[in-house]
């Protein structure tokens, strides 16, 4: 990996989605903190830098800084929105508050088209704002190259220097043109080639892996999902029989799971896996419980002590793996660590308790779900494994609203399975993100035959997303809705009524709790 840009992380939520459009472009990303060692950054040898975006002001009192001396460095650099800022701020110009926030869709007029970051860009592009401070004097050397309709300052250079700034996030998908615009710093102003790709970052995975763990052995966690059967397996390739894996089975799973995932590990890919049914144990923990952050902690306290057990009959291990991916990493830092807010938590982030003797092997924690597809196919894993949608670490608790009962989890497990069968059969589920039954906790009265329910409620979630960090709702033909309300409303006792969720990311999560 000889070739490689390096970003500075100043708390955006959107910084490792930079990284992931410098994977698109077939170069490989390293995401540094902001305030790394000059001398650290130097022995990188990047091909460039991007300073990241960031909810704080650069003239604030705490602000975080980078070394000045990053500027002195001569390699290609790139800020975004606060990354733009603190450029100017450091460059001798000036950041100020804006009159408004800067928040959503714009529009981005070029006025100098021979900027190397438009390069066979047309003179108008959609882009996404959020900021509120706002470049109000341009730093000597510095001119401005797109404006936008509340800055005049949208984009600027210092074409001499190779320092360019972007007010606007170009990383999103709200920015429809703008992985071009990063593939332009990345390839045309920095000089990378297309070297990358998700083979050599599986041989470099497997290489990290036998490099940490070395002759020490393994328990990961499967439960069957994208994220733990990838990690399994890119686990067993690095190291083989070093590796158990651990199956809880917390009666919070989707129809048919246990099975699926003792035939498909255990038997056809021969790892050495342990099996464990805790359904009760679970479940009357959670009883009377209906905060979903409980409901959260409950699970994941339940599910370390289940597996501190298991581990004891394994055999003694030295770490512990997980198939963290990154959208759980930064929906669950706490504003005191990192400038980005806790949105929720996962029981299978934020550190292990002192009593539980392992290290962490995170192989998968720099990767977005569709990545970690990719990868899973690299490693010779089924389709069917490999593009299962993502289902949370909790299960259908989460998907339950209110108390989790075995009498609601049966009827949302038999009224989900009706979604996916559905889905699978009209050829929509694997051109979604995610599609699944809610189980809300209102009765509602209706007429069945020629008797009177008061049943509960299920609620269609449906939605189309590239990393799980943005989603929108899915315009499901009105025929396929009707087919899956049908079936649930006549095959699951205990429901009269099927709603269907319209609400996209933001400002909805894709989970309800």
């Amino acid at each position: 990996m000889n070739e490689q840009i390096a970003i500075l992380d100043f708390g955006s939520q959107y910084t490792q989605v930079i990284a992931r459009r410098i994977r698109e472009c077939n170069v490989y990303s390293v995401i540094l903190p902001f305030d790394v060692s000059i001398e650290k950054l130097s022995a990188l040898k990047p091909s460039g830098i991007i300073l990241s975006g960031g909810p704080n002001s650069v003239y604030a009192e705490n602000a975080p800084l980078p070394d000045p001396a990053i500027f002195k460095l001569g390699i290609p650099i790139l800020g975004v929105c606060y990354g733009l800022q603190l450029m100017a701020h450091f460059l001798g110009g000036k950041v100020e508050p804006g009159t408004k926030r800067e928040y959503g869709k714009g529009t981005l007029s070029i006025i100098d088209s021979s900027c190397p970051l438009f390069k066979k860009l047309p003179s108008k592009l959609q882009i996404w704002n959020s900021h509120t401070d706002r470049l109000t004097k341009l730093p000597k050397g510095f001119k401005a190259v797109a404006v936008s309709d509340n800055s005049p300052y949208a984009a600027i250079e210092n074409r001499s220097r190779n320092f360019y700034g972007l007010q606007f996030h170009p990383e999103v998908v709200h920015t429809p043109r703008g992985k071009d615009l990063i593939a332009n710093f990345v390839h045309t102003i920095c000089g990378c080639g297309k070297n990358w790709t998700m083979r050599s970052y599986l041989d470099q995975a497997v290489e990290d892996i036998q490099r940490q763990v070395g002759s020490e052995r393994v328990v990961l966690g499967l439960s069957g999902g994208v994220d733990s059967s990838v990690a399994a397996a890119l686990l067993h390739k690095a190291i083989g029989d070093q590796l158990t894996c651990i199956f809880v089975n917390n009666g919070l799973l989707r129809a048919k799971e246990a099975d699926v995932v003792r035939e498909v590990f255990g038997r056809h890919f021969q790892m050495r896996l342990h099996y464990e049914d805790t359904t009760d144990l679970f479940l009357t923990r959670l009883k009377g419980i209906t905060d979903p952050e409980r409901k959260r902690k409950i699970i994941g306290k339940t599910f370390i002590e289940v597996f501190q057990t298991a581990t004891k009959s394994v055999g003694k291990a030295r770490f512990l793996a997980q198939g963290t991916l990154y959208p759980d990493v930064i929906e669950s830092v706490p504003i005191a660590g990192n400038p980005a807010a806790m949105i929720k938590s996962h029981h299978n982030v934020g550190g292990l308790p002192k009593n539980m003797k392992f290290e962490l092997v995170e192989p998968l924690k720099c990767l977005f779900k569709d990545e970690v597809r990719q990868l899973g196919l690299e490693l010779g894993l089924p389709k069917e494994i490999v593009f299962r949608q993502p289902f949370p670490g909790p299960g259908l608790a989460v998907r339950i609203l209110g108390e989790v009962t075995p009498r609601r989890c049966e009827i949302l497990r038999n009224s989900d399975s009706i979604v996916v069968e559905e889905m699978k059969k009209s050829g929509w589920y694997y051109k979604t993100w995610q599609s699944f039954a809610v189980l809300l906790p209102v009765r509602s009265v209706g007429v069945m035959g020629d008797e009177r329910t008061y049943d509960y409620t299920i609620a269609l979630r449906v939605v189309e997303s590239q990393d799980g960090m943005t989603a929108d709702w899915v315009k499901l033909p009105y025929e396929l809705l009707e087919v899956i309300s049908s079936r649930i409303c006549n095959e699951v006792k205990g429901v009269n009524r099927v709603c269907f969720d319209i609400s996209s990311k933001p400002p909805a999560t894709i989970e309800w709790e």
